[in-house]
């Protein structure tokens, strides 16, 4: 199952920094993302990328997750080449990472 299938996402920078939230479509799965969903495993899914380390922060009201990926931006958005400086399709690509089924949890 990818994220995609039970959660959405924002994404914004700050400097050389990706802020990433995923939100939970039924609060219900919440406590899922939060135990499959680790720092340690978004920083794995954008090795290519984050050259700092991932923070997760828990929003358990909202039933989302924010992680603050550092050194993710190439520089930041005055300093980078690439074509999304913002960091904005970042979100996308989480939404793609791959997540064991829920009846299988």
């Amino acid at each position: 199952m990818q994220l995609r299938d039970i959660a959405h996402s924002r994404t914004g920078d700050k400097g050389d920094h990706s802020n990433i939230s995923v939100i939970a479509y039924d609060p219900a799965d919440y406590d899922f993302l939060r135990r499959h969903l680790t720092a340690e495993k978004v920083r794995a899914h954008f090795a290519g990328i984050v050259k700092g380390h991932v923070e997760r922060f828990e929003l358990p009201g909202l039933g989302a997750l924010n992680f603050l990926m550092f050194n993710a931006l190439g520089g930041g958005v005055t300093r980078s080449l690439a074509l999304d400086a913002h960091g904005k399709c970042l979100a996308s690509a989480l939404l793609a990472l791959e997540l064991p089924d829920r009846q299988t949890d």
